[in-house]
C-alpha cells in the first residue's frame, strides 16, 4: 500500500499527463510514497531530491531547477527537461559557505568577495576534485560556479538534502526566467514538480563573478551590481568580454528570450508590437511598465514576469523603452539584448 511522506497528510496524486509536450511521468514519481498536487511540500521536495530526480525551488533570484549536484543521473535530467546545451555548466547552490568550500577552492580574494554571501552572487572558482561533483555540474570545465542563496527557504532545503544543488533557472533552455512557481508550472505543462516559495525578491539572476589571481571579472551582470562589489573589496570588477569562453551559465548571446521578438529602446509603438515601458515612458493603453516610477530595483521584479504577460497575448513583437544602463540598470540590459538576440533558425 502506498504511503504518504511521514508528517504529511495524504493528498492527491500529481497528474502529469497536461495538454502540451510529452512528459516522462515516471520521472516524478517514487516507489512507495504518493505525491502530491503541484506544489509540492518542503518534504516532498526533500524526497524527491534525496532520490535522484528534479525538483523546482525558489531563491531570492528566479526559480531553479534543482538536483543532486553529485548525482550525474539527477544532473542529466535537468539538461533533458530544460533542452539545455551540455556545454552550458551549471551552478551549484549551497546551504552555507562550509559547504560551498568543500567543493571550490577559495583564494584570500574569493574569500573575501564571499563575504558578500547570501546573496544573489556566484563565484567562479578552481573545483575540488575530491568533491564528487557531477562532470555535466561543470561541462567538464576545472572550475564550478558556486553559490549561498539569500533565501532562508532554500538553504533550509539544501541542507535538508545534504547535497549542493545545481540549478539553472527553472525555464526551458532560453526561454524568460521565473519569478514565480505559477510561471514554472506553465513553462512546464505542470510536468515538473515545484517547490512553492512566492514571488522572487530580485527577479533577475545572480551576478556571476570569476576570481582569477587578482582579479575579478564580471562574467554575467545580474542582481548584485558591479559597484557593490567593489565598494566591499576595494577593487574594480572588470567585465568579461563578448565572445569569451562560456564559464557559467547566462553567457550565450541568444538567451532569457519570450516567443515575441524585442526591439530595444523603443519610444513608440508599431503595428503588432505590445509595449513595455519605464518610467515616464508609459505606452499606449494596454501596455505594461516595469517601473512607472522609474525604480530599477523594481523593474528587475517585473521584468521575467511582464515579458511573460506581453508574450501570452500573443504579440509577434514587443517593443520596450529605454532603461538606464547603470546599477541593476546593467543587468536588466544584459538580459534584454540576449533575449532580443538573433535566434537558431531566424
Amino acid at each position: 500500500m502506498p504511503q504518504t511522506l511521514a508528517g504529511t497528510a495524504a493528498r492527491p496524486f500529481i497528474v502529469l499527463d497536461v495538454p502540451g509536450p510529452p512528459c516522462q511521468t515516471a520521472a516524478f514519481t517514487l516507489p512507495g510514497i504518493i505525491m502530491a498536487a503541484n506544489p509540492v511540500s518542503f518534504e516532498e521536495a526533500v524526497a524527491l531530491l534525496k532520490a535522484g530526480e528534479i525538483c523546482a525551488f525558489p531563491t531570492e533570484t528566479v526559480y531553479g531547477l534543482g538536483a543532486d549536484a553529485t548525482n550525474s543521473g539527477a544532473v542529466l535530467k535537468i539538461y533533458e527537461t530544460k533542452k539545455r546545451p551540455r556545454f552550458n555548466p551549471l551552478i551549484a547552490h549551497c546551504a552555507d559557505f562550509g559547504m560551498a568550500r568543500s567543493i571550490a577552492v577559495f583564494s584570500p580574494l574569493a574569500e573575501k568577495v564571499a563575504a558578500l554571501w547570501p546573496g544573489a552572487l556566484t563565484l567562479v572558482l578552481p573545483l575540488r576534485p575530491e568533491a564528487g561533483i557531477s562532470d555535466l555540474v561543470t561541462a567538464g570545465l576545472g572550475t564550478i560556479g558556486v553559490r549561498v542563496p539569500d533565501l532562508s527557504l532554500a538553504r533550509d532545503l539544501i541542507a535538508a538534502v545534504s547535497k549542493p544543488l545545481a540549478a539553472p533557472s527553472a525555464n526551458p533552455s532560453g526561454r524568460l526566467s521565473p519569478t514565480t512557481a505559477a510561471m514554472v508550472r506553465a513553462a512546464f505543462h505542470d510536468c515538473v514538480p515545484v517547490l512553492d516559495g512566492g514571488a522572487c525578491e530580485k527577479g533577475v539572476e545572480s551576478t556571476i563573478l570569476a576570481v582569477d589571481g587578482n582579479k575579478i571579472v564580471q562574467l554575467r551582470a545580474g542582481a548584485l551590481p558591479r559597484s557593490v562589489v567593489e565598494a566591499a573589496t576595494g577593487m574594480p570588477v572588470e567585465v568579461a568580454g563578448e565572445g569569451a569562453e562560456v564559464l557559467a551559465p547566462g553567457m550565450l548571446k541568444s538567451h532569457y528570450a519570450p516567443r515575441a521578438h524585442l526591439r530595444l529602446n523603443a519610444e513608440s509603438v508599431e503595428p503588432g508590437e505590445a509595449y513595455l515601458g519605464f518610467g515616464r515612458h508609459e505606452g499606449p493603453s494596454g501596455a505594461l511598465n516595469l517601473s512607472p516610477a522609474g525604480d530599477l530595483d523594481e523593474a528587475a521584479r517585473n521584468l521575467f514576469a511582464m515579458l511573460a504577460l506581453l508574450d501570452e497575448k500573443g504579440a509577434t513583437g514587443i517593443a520596450v523603452a529605454p532603461v538606464p544602463d547603470e546599477g541593476l540598470g546593467e543587468a536588466i540590459n544584459d538580459r534584454l539584448q540576449r533575449a532580443a538576440a538573433p535566434r537558431d533558425g531566424n
